[in-house]
């Protein structure tokens, strides 16, 4: 097993500097942002499908640190409606595919995407809980129309490039939980796609993330390190806590694709994301790696810090102890 981190946290910093942070850590393995919501200044992905050279060199980096390179992750909506975002999010997941296979990583993070609620729209439309047959309207358009015949062609590509894909099961996605990763892989007939198992979105929704690793099993491709925490306000405003705010343009918010950009979270928020341990402790953290272990023994687990507390060096530190620590516990 391979306990890592993703380094889009560091992205103020060399690579050569972020490997080296994260080997002075205890840790051994490292995901690089290649496309998607975030900027990719880790990767010149575009000279590493051009040259070998290029590929040998880059490799080097993570050789010299003592690193191994287990992911590339292109997190976006490569299904948004708007065609400022979506095309340019689904091109870098293509993109991704053909540089994880050229490099020899296996493994591509990424998030299903979600489409507008009918064609001709410009805004996604995540329909839940389908009570009134109007939002079964919506799912059977989204899916069938739109996301099956994206995921083929995706799945077919990482086939052919010896890649893996692995979807981060994040709400405002069409994939969110178990049931609809498994739904995508049955409806597309996927070989190549399977799940990012990320327990930092399935605590808020109530899931066991180690009974999610165990019905999913070989479907669990790769996982990250994150934590959740769910705080006193949630016995008042439950998870589904929409109280987000803009923030001013002013402040330079973090951009997503097009016109859009992330919101600023409520003061005092139902659940919010914490370094590893700060929202579980160290038994959830063991059982989760050794159920990890059980799919298969050289998973890769990545840190992925964003806890607002901690500055990125500090809130990676805690989290890497933590892991380290329930991966020891753990026996692994």
């Amino acid at each position: 097993m391979k306990l890592g981190a993703y380094t889009a946290c560091l992205d103020d910093k060399p690579l050569p500097q972020a490997l080296k942070l994260l080997h002075e850590l205890g840790l051994t393995g490292a995901e690089i942002n290649a496309g998607g919501f975030r900027p990719s200044p880790h990767i010149p992905a575009a000279r590493i499908r051009e040259s070998a050279a290029a590929r040998d060199d880059y490799l080097g980096l993570f050789e010299d640190a003592g690193i191994t390179l287990t992911g590339l992750n292109v997190n976006g909506n490569p299904l948004h409606p708007d065609p400022e975002v979506g095309p340019g999010h689904a091109d870098d997941l293509r993109e991704a595919i053909t540089t994880a296979g050229l490099l020899g990583v296996r493994r591509i993070v990424a998030m299903s995407g979600q489409p507008a609620a009918h064609a001709g729209g410009t805004a996604p439309s995540w329909a839940v809980i389908p009570w009134d047959s109007a939002y079964l309207d919506v799912l059977e358009y989204q899916w069938n129309e739109v996301a099956i015949p994206f995921w083929k062609e995706i799945d077919a590509r990482a086939r052919d490039a010896g890649v893996k894909v692995c979807i981060e099961m994040h709400p405002h996605n069409l994939v969110f939980n178990p049931a609809t990763l498994e739904r995508l892989v049955a409806e597309a007939g996927a070989t190549h796609v399977g799940a990012e198992m990320d327990p930092s979105h399935l605590f808020w929704q109530g899931i066991d993330p180690v009974a999610a690793v165990e019905h999913l099993g070989p479907l669990v491709f790769h996982a990250a390190a994150k934590d959740t925490r769910i705080n006193e306000n949630c016995r008042v405003n439950g998870v589904l806590d929409d109280r987000f705010t803009r923030i001013p343009a002013t402040e330079n918010p973090l951009g997503i694709g097009g016109r859009y950009t992330v919101t600023r979270w409520p003061e005092a928020p139902s659940w919010e994301f914490v370094a590893v341990g700060r929202g579980h402790g160290r038994d959830f953290w063991s059982r989760f790696l050794r159920a990890l272990h059980d799919v298969d023994p050289d998973m890769a687990v990545n840190i992925e810090h964003e806890d607002e507390e901690f500055d990125q060096v500090e809130g990676l530190r805690l989290a890497a102890e933590a892991l380290t620590g329930a991966a020891e516990a753990a026996g692994l």
